[in-house]
C-alpha cells in the first residue's frame, strides 16, 4: 500500500529564482526529490526527458507561460495524466477556471501557504499513484496500443471502420495431440508456444486480441493505423515459423511432441472496437475480412502450405518477400473466388 506522504519526484517551474529556491527547499524538507526550471520551454524539455510525479507550474513566465505548458502537456499522451499544480499571484476567478479547463490538478495563490502546499502536493501524489496502478492494471490485461486508446479516449461499446490486416494461427492436429498427452504437458507446451508467437507478433506491431484453445487472432493496423500493416503481418508470420522451428528442435531433443501450425492473413475494411457488455468487453475486429482470414487459415491444411495470404495483403508486400500464386479458391460463405498466395519461407 502506497501512502500520500511517500516522497515524489517533483518539478518546480518559476522564472523568479527566489521563489524557485524557497519552494524547492520547503518541498525537499518533506523528503521529495526536487528539480527546477526557470521557464516553460525548459520545463517541457525536462518533462519529456525524465519522469516526474508532479509539477508546480507558475503562470506568468517568459518564452512559454504556464497556460501554454499546460496545453502542451494535455496534448501529449505521455504527459496528459501528470498532475500539475498551478501557482500564481493572480487572484482572479477567470485564471482559476482557465487552469482547471486546461487540465490543472489544483491552483495555489502566491504567497503560498506551506501547510496548504504540503496537503495539496500529498493529495495530488496519491491521486497519481492510484492512476498509475490503474494504468498498470489495464496494461496487464490489454496490449499497449489498446491500453493507450482506453486511457486516451475512455471506454465505450461500439466500433468504427478501419483498414487493417488480420491474422489467424492454429496448431495442426491439436485435438488428437491433447487427447493423448498429460494435461500438465499440454499447458506447458501451449505456454511456451504462445510466448514465442506473441513475441513475433508484438515485435511487428501486431496485437493479439483473441486466444481460443490452441488458436489465436492478431490484428495489424488497429487501433493504431499503419501503412506497412501488410508487410508487418507477413514478417511476423515468417518469424513465427522460424521460432517454431527452433521450438521443435528443443522439443525433439527432449523427446517431446513437435507441432506444426497454419497461418492465414487477410487485409481490408473491417469494424474495430469494443464488443461485449459494460461489465466485460474485449477489443476486437469483425467483418468479412476477418471471416476470410479464418477461412484462409483453415485452407492451409488443404494447400499444404503454412502461410497463406489474400490478394490485398499481397499487394502491400515489398519485393524481398517471395510469394507463390496458388490461384483462386471459393470459400464457404463467399460468392466470388478469392486469389490466394503462399508465402515462401
Amino acid at each position: 500500500m502506497k501512502f500520500a506522504h511517500e516522497p515524489g519526484h517533483l518539478l518546480v517551474v518559476d522564472d523568479n529564482k527566489v521563489n524557485r529556491i524557497l519552494l524547492a527547499r520547503g518541498l525537499e524538507q518533506d523528503g521529495h526529490k526536487i528539480e527546477t526550471a526557470e521557464n516553460g520551454r525548459q520545463a517541457l524539455e525536462m518533462l519529456k526527458r525524465d519522469a516526474f510525479d508532479l509539477v508546480l507550474l507558475d503562470i506568468e513566465m517568459p518564452e512559454m507561460n504556464g497556460y501554454q505548458v499546460l496545453e502542451a502537456c494535455l496534448q501529449d499522451i505521455e504527459l496528459r495524466n501528470l498532475p500539475i499544480i498551478m501557482t500564481s499571484s493572480l487572484d482572479e476567478i477567470d485564471s482559476v477556471i482557465k487552469c482547471v479547463e486546461l487540465g490543472a490538478e489544483d491552483y495555489l495563490n502566491k504567497p503560498i501557504n506551506p501547510i496548504l502546499l504540503r496537503a495539496r502536493v500529498n493529495a495530488s501524489l496519491e491521486k497519481k499513484r492510484l492512476r498509475d496502478e490503474q494504468r498498470k492494471l489495464i496494461r496487464t490485461f490489454a496490449t499497449r496500443e489498446v491500453a493507450e486508446e482506453l486511457m486516451r479516449e475512455g471506454f465505450s461499446l461500439g466500433g468504427r471502420y478501419v483498414d487493417a490486416t488480420v491474422m489467424f494461427s492454429d496448431i495442426r492436429s491439436y485435438t488428437t495431440y491433447s487427447e493423448n498427452e498429460d494435461p500438465a504437458e499440454i499447458i506447458e507446451l501451449l505456454n511456451n508456444y504462445f510466448a514465442l508467437m506473441f513475441d513475433a507478433i508484438t515485435g511487428h506491431h501486431g496485437i493479439i486480441n483473441q486466444m481460443v484453445g490452441d488458436g489465436l487472432m492478431a490484428v495489424f493496423g488497429a487501433p493504431v493505423q499503419r501503412e506497412d500493416r501488410c508487410e508487418q503481418s507477413v514478417r511476423a508470420a515468417l518469424e513465427m515459423m522460424e521460432l517454431l522451428e527452433g521450438f521443435n528442435q528443443e522439443q525433439a531433443a527432449q523427446n517431446k511432441t513437435q507441432i506444426q501450425i497454419g497461418i492465414g492473413i487477410a487485409s481490408g475494411r473491417m469494424i474495430a472496437g469494443y464488443a461485449g457488455t459494460q461489465h466485460r468487453a474485449t477489443y476486437t475486429c469483425v467483418g468479412d475480412t476477418v471471416n476470410l482470414a479464418k477461412r484462409i487459415e483453415e485452407h492451409t491444411k488443404q494447400a499444404g502450405r503454412p502461410i497463406l495470404i489474400d490478394r490485398f495483403t499481397r499487394e502491400g508486400l515489398p519485393e524481398d518477400i517471395q510469394v507463390e500464386d496458388l490461384g483462386e479458391t471459393i470459400f464457404k460463405g463467399k460468392h466470388q473466388a478469392i486469389n490466394i498466395f503462399a508465402v515462401n519461407k
